[in-house]
């Protein structure tokens, strides 16, 4: 099949030839060629004048190209072609972190979104609460305002809440952005901080309208104190009464001897006192003695408390007084009270029933004493001076205490007074406990952490490292664990204590006690432990100096806790 196919395709090129030939024998026979002779010339000359035409094309392109290629060179920055090129692969690679930046602002939106409904179905409940009980709320003195006025503060921290979490969004947002951070400390506008706008600002007590009575003793009328009753926040908080008592009565006040009492002298200034009122209202044992050392002798021993014994000293708190060389009359009560149900009392009742003539006076301990407590526990106190406070840390304390914020906190951070020795027992006998477990109370701290912002925490407290450990692992605020500082062991390379170290203070207890609720004074926000007289004085120092704030609260404030032991 092959050959056929072969001398087929053979035979049609000879026949195709064949036809060629006789067509031109055909041409050379006709009359008419010289016509077509010049017509095939004429054919020829245009196509050459189109050859030279299209060639002369090529050559002005092959002209004009370089010239552009050179326009283009001088008038394009070819280097920046190439840096977008670079920043386009640069993009590339961070693609994964604008990811997390997005995501966590989508988790962000989302806790803004619950926060704003929260906010929303709260207005809803205070209104329908108002319609409900309005006349009943309007009928109770003062009530109302109170409760409007703690609204609005709700109102308001929640909205500043929202506005901290949306600029929170915009810094997630912006942080994988070059100029994300220029950005985010250009915008002051909106900074809920600013301007005393704060979630926790200071509170404004008011010190100038605060009720007093001036403390003007007379001369050689003194009034001896007498305090038992706990450890050292007991026997201050007893002190201070002692000091209103002796204003009341127009006497200069006598601390305790350290040989039967604390020494107070190294914790707290008694300097400071008289120069806050301008005048000796209160002197030591020591000044006492050599001012009396020919008549060392409590003319009237008048009990405060009748109950369980008088003025609430046993047999050996008054042999340790008569060590020192006191004499004293026989105890007697002034009137039937009970340390366990003390009765409230007026002004009035202490002038009637303590005022005599009598050189040296002692009523006992009066710690538990209920007299005008409103007028007492006031900021500034009770009594008229020219000072933030009369009771407060001697100079050294203060200042190491100054030095220590200034070396391991600085000026944001929260104090926690964790009370835990003891406390279990203590707080199960009361009704409500007030002894939460380790995890309960990480969440209280959380919660004030969210509203605080603040970067870290000193910790004030008695409990074992065991729980001081898992404390400090569940204490987290925006995915990170808030360090949980405590007061270091003495280190020579650490000069924060010097000043203790070089006046013989160093390792005190009641000196580390006191530097413990001084640096918890100066915090931004304050948790304390509540039944506990060592938060009490630290709440105290920070009403008078007036760095008490709105988020300064006891731990789980408000709350039971969530397991309670079975008694004994």
């Amino acid at each position: 099949m092959m050959r056929d196919t072969e001398s087929s395709d053979e035979e049609d090129d000879r026949e195709n030839l064949i036809h060629q030939n006789e067509r031109v024998n055909d041409l050379s026979k006709s009359p008419r060629r010289s016509t077509f002779q010049i017509e095939d010339v004429k054919d020829r000359f245009a196509l050459c004048r189109r050859f030279n035409f299209t060639s002369g094309k090529r050559y002005l392109l092959a002209i004009i190209l370089p010239v552009l290629v050179l326009i283009l060179y001088f008038a394009t920055d070819i280097k920046s072609l190439f840096q977008t090129t670079v920043t386009t692969i640069k993009y590339d690679g961070s693609v994964n972190s604008m990811r997390e930046s997005e995501l966590r602002a989508l988790y962000l939106l989302r806790q803004q979104q619950l926060g704003l409904f929260k906010l929303w179905n709260h207005t809803l409940v205070n209104d329908t609460s108002t319609t409900h009980t309005g006349s009943s709320l309007e009928s109770t003195p003062g009530f109302a305002s109170v409760s409007r006025s703690s609204i609005v503060e709700d109102l308001k921290a929640d909205l500043l809440r929202q506005i901290s979490l949306n600029k929170q969004i915009q810094q997630v947002l912006l942080s994988s952005h070059q100029l994300g951070n220029s950005l985010i400390t250009s915008d002051n506008s909106t900074d809920p901080t600013l301007g005393g706008l704060g979630r926790c600002r200071k509170v404004d007590h008011n010190l100038s309208q605060r009720r007093t009575v001036e403390w003007k003793p007379r001369s050689n009328k003194y009034l001896f104190a007498i305090c038992v009753s706990g450890q050292m926040s007991n026997h201050l908080i007893c002190l201070e009464k002692h000091m209103f008592f002796a204003a009341l009565l127009n006497r200069i006040l006598v601390i305790p001897s350290s040989k039967v009492d604390y020494e107070f002298r190294r914790v707290i200034d008694v300097d400071h006192i008289n120069k806050c009122l301008g005048r000796e209202v209160i002197v030591t044992y020591d000044e006492f003695a050599e001012r009396r050392k020919s008549h060392l002798h409590i003319d009237k021993f008048l009990c405060y408390f009748s109950q369980p014994q008088p003025c609430f000293l046993d047999e050996e708190r008054v042999k340790k007084l008569k060590s020192l060389g006191i004499s004293m009359n026989k105890l007697e009560a002034a009137w039937n009270e009970d340390v366990k149900n003390p009765k409230k009392r007026t002004v009035q009742d202490i002038m009637a029933k303590f005022s005599t003539d009598d050189d040296v006076l002692a009523i006992g301990d009066v710690f538990f004493a209920d007299v005008e407590k409103d007028w007492v526990m006031q900021p500034g106190g009770p009594i008229s001076h020219k000072c933030k406070t009369l009771i407060e840390p001697s100079h050294l304390i203060m200042l190491t205490a100054q030095r220590f914020v200034q070396t391991f906190l600085g000026d944001n951070f929260i104090a926690l007074h964790f009370r835990r020795h003891g406390f279990l027992k203590f707080c199960n006998a009361k009704k409500p406990s007030c002894f939460y477990p380790v995890p309960q109370a990480a969440d209280c701290i959380n919660r004030v952490l969210e509203r605080a912002n603040s970067p870290v925490i000193y910790l004030s407290t008695d409990a074992a490292e065991s729980e001081t450990g898992l404390l400090q692992s569940l204490v987290v605020f925006n995915g990170k664990t808030v360090p949980l500082v405590q007061r270091p062991a003495r280190n020579s390379a650490e000069k924060w204590d010097a000043l203790l170290y070089r006046h013989g203070l160093e390792g005190d207890p009641q000196v580390d006690a006191m530097l413990d609720k001084t640096i918890c004074a100066m915090s931004s926000v304050f948790i304390g432990s509540s039944g506990s007289t060592f938060t009490d004085d630290i709440l105290r120092l920070r009403k008078d100096w007036g760095s008490a704030s709105l988020c300064d609260e006891y731990l789980c404030q408000g709350e039971l806790p969530n397991f309670v032991a079975d008694d004994e």
